[in-house]
């Protein structure tokens, strides 16, 4: 019985072995392949206006600072060029027969300067601060709202603009004079961030003195440009230091489709009466050159300049004999300085008499806007509004054309007086 109970133990341990032996091995599950992780790609930032205030603060290279830029199409003395954070800008002919030019780099406020650029002025803009060595400059500003951040100009005599001889009666413009005049320390005291500035290379120029102190000084050339929209663009130049490009555009592409227009109807015209200019001076007479900014006014006011031949940029000095011999008979005569009567001509040399333009009294002066101090608004915001010049010329030659128009900067001498 034992016997029987061992061996009954011993089938039951058997069996439970072999039932052991007989489970599957389970098998390790399967291990996933890893999925990559990709950071989610950041949109990148695109500004859609210039930064006109204060500075950046979170830089990024890849951002393009200046989506809003300046395109020169007809001013020939100056070149910019874009970079992101960067613009550089050349100024090719700062006065006549120069051999030397200018180079600016305008860094966005807030961004690392360029490297590369050890011989030109670093400037950052947009500037707050502004000083001025012309009258020509001072249009530009107020038409960019800009006023507010002149500081300085170097003389307020000849100024005609009644915005910025409030900022002076006001006690918030200074005076710093300029060539041997020139009050460097008063530039220092103002700590402008710029000076803008002009040069003949003369003993008469600002810029070295300054640059010397240590002080930003642009220089702008606008008076060397051949033509009267030339002259007009470098507007652009100077918005171009407080990130303005987008406004400068603006309102001059409004004053090259007024003059384009106006010298559209002027260019259609088969009549063209003849003209010259100028007054002689200590025995010469400075007529201008074919190839001048006057020229080309007179041209596109439909008349026929008596010197149009000449190819020079400049003035041509001829003797009251070389301009009577050409111009005895001419029609038009116009940009007479300093006479606001017929008299007054021939006060200054009874031989003007002999001129056919005198008898007639086609006599014309540009100095309709001159303040009590002999400044003259056509060099000052004339130079900004080539339009209403041209549109003053076209009256004078061809009035049917414009019949609308008042005169702005022009004038008719006075036949009795």
């Amino acid at each position: 019985m034992r016997k029987q109970k061992l061996w009954i133990l011993q089938v039951v341990l058997v069996a439970a072995m072999l039932a052991a032996c007989a489970q599957p091995t389970p098998t390790p599950a399967p291990t996933a392949t890893p999925v990559p992780t990709v950071a989610p790609t950041a949109t990148p930032v695109v500004l859609q206006a210039n930064i006109t205030e204060g500075s950046v603060e979170n830089y990024d290279p890849q951002v393009d600072y200046f989506p809003e830029k300046a395109v020169i199409r007809y001013s020939e003395g100056w070149e910019v060029e874009y970079h992101n954070n960067y613009k550089v800008i050349r100024v090719l002919t700062p006065w006549r027969d120069a051999d030397v030019t200018f180079e600016y780099v305008l860094v966005q406020r807030g961004t690392p300067a360029p490297e590369g650029f050890d011989a030109a002025q670093v400037v950052e803009v947009p500037i707050e601060t502004l000083a001025t060595m012309s009258t020509t400059y001072l249009t530009s500003l107020e038409e960019l709202s800009l006023l507010d951040r002149l500081v300085g100009i170097d003389d307020i005599t000849y100024v005609n603009n009644e915005a910025v001889l409030k900022l002076y009666d006001d006690g918030k413009l200074a005076v710093i004079g300029s060539g041997s005049s020139l009050n460097v320390e008063a530039v220092l005291d103002l700590d402008p961030d710029l000076v803008m500035a002009y040069g003949t290379n003369s003993e008469y120029d600002s810029h070295p003195k300054l640059l010397e102190a240590g002080v930003k000084v642009a220089m702008d050339s606008e008076y060397m440009e051949t033509s009267p929209l030339g002259r007009a663009e470098w507007a652009k130049f100077i918005a171009m230091f407080f990130n303005r490009e987008a406004d400068a555009e603006a309102i001059f592409q409004d004053k090259a489709e007024q003059y384009e227009a106006l010298a559209a109807e002027a260019a259609a015209v088969t009549e063209k009466p003849t003209v010259f200019t100028g007054t002689p001076w200590q025995d010469s007479w400075y007529m201008p050159g074919g190839n001048s900014y006057v020229a080309k006014f007179l041209a596109d006011a439909g008349a026929n300049y008596l010197w149009a031949d000449d190819d020079s940029t400049g003035s041509i000095v001829l003797d009251f004999e070389s301009v009577y011999d050409r111009a005895a008979d001419g029609d038009y005569w116009v940009n007479t300085s300093g006479w606001t009567s017929i008299a007054d001509a021939l006060a200054a040399d009874e031989r003007f008499g002999d001129f056919a333009a005198l008898q007639n009294v086609q006599m014309y002066s540009n100095e309709a806007r001159v303040n009590e101090n002999g400044g003259n608004d056509y060099w000052e915001s004339g130079v900004n509004n080539p339009q209403l010049v041209l549109a003053d010329l076209i009256k004078i030659f061809h009035p049917e054309l414009v019949p609308d128009h008042e005169f702005v900067y022009y004038r008719q001498l006075d036949p009795a007086n």
